[in-house]
């Protein structure tokens, strides 16, 4: 396995256990150097070990019983958008609880535009365990970087392990936001022209987001670089 690609893996699973985004569920995958896929067993994402990253081949027509049964969403994510180079599956829990409320995650601040003008919701609760649902999940994402799942938590991609996993942080970021300004008075969302000029800057901001969730916990995370 590629060591580059599980030292991120490891370092995705232990930022979102200490952010509270995932608990005893939750996987993520990336592309390797060498064109293929790696994806996290499915075991607690806080704890991972080296083995627990495995090879994932997304051209196949079954899945290896060594992955997440959701390993599934992966799969049809990846079919579907050849530009994503990372997916992330957790439960952030003020993001699923506005999407099982039926309020929309919109922009209120200049990272919740990365997102942008509204975060679909996948209405179907039941878990993703087969190519089916899975296929109608990566539909509902479309071309975005991020689906919320009805009671079920969501699902954010990106070009790499880095963006995946910043992404899913700012939609929870935002969650609490949206949560907070509807209970204060009128959420006020960012403009059209507004929100353009924030995802202009995305990359590089996801990239800072990235440098703190992967490097504060440890002296050598430190080392660790998008």
């Amino acid at each position: 396995m590629d060591p580059t690609t599980t030292e991120a893996l490891i370092a995705a699973g232990t930022a979102l256990a200490r952010h509270g985004l995932v608990d005893a569920f939750g996987h993520v995958s990336a592309r390797t150097r060498d064109g293929g896929w790696a994806m996290t067993r499915g075991v607690p994402l806080g704890a991972l070990t080296p083995d627990d990253v495995r090879p994932f081949d997304p051209t196949a027509d079954t899945l290896s019983p060594s992955l997440p049964k959701e390993g599934w969403i992966h799969r049809a994510v990846v079919r579907a958008r050849p530009d994503v180079g990372a997916i992330c599956r957790a439960q952030p829990p003020t993001a699923t609880a506005l999407a099982s409320a039926g309020v929309p995650v919109v922009p209120l601040h200049g990272q919740g535009s990365f997102l942008g003008p509204a975060v679909p919701v996948h209405e179907d609760p039941r878990l993703v365990r087969d190519p089916e649902h899975a296929a109608r999940l990566a539909h509902d994402l479309g071309r975005g970087p991020a689906v919320l799942m009805r009671g079920n938590g969501a699902v954010t991609v990106g070009a790499s392990v880095a963006e995946a996993v910043a992404l899913m942080w700012v939609l929870e970021r935002s969650a609490l936001m949206n949560a907070t300004a509807s209970a204060a008075g009128t959420a006020r969302p960012l403009a059209e022209d507004e929100q353009r000029a924030w995802r202009q800057v995305a990359p590089e901001l996801c990239s800072r987001i990235w440098l703190y969730l992967a490097n504060e916990e440890t002296p050598q995370r430190r080392s660790t670089r998008p």
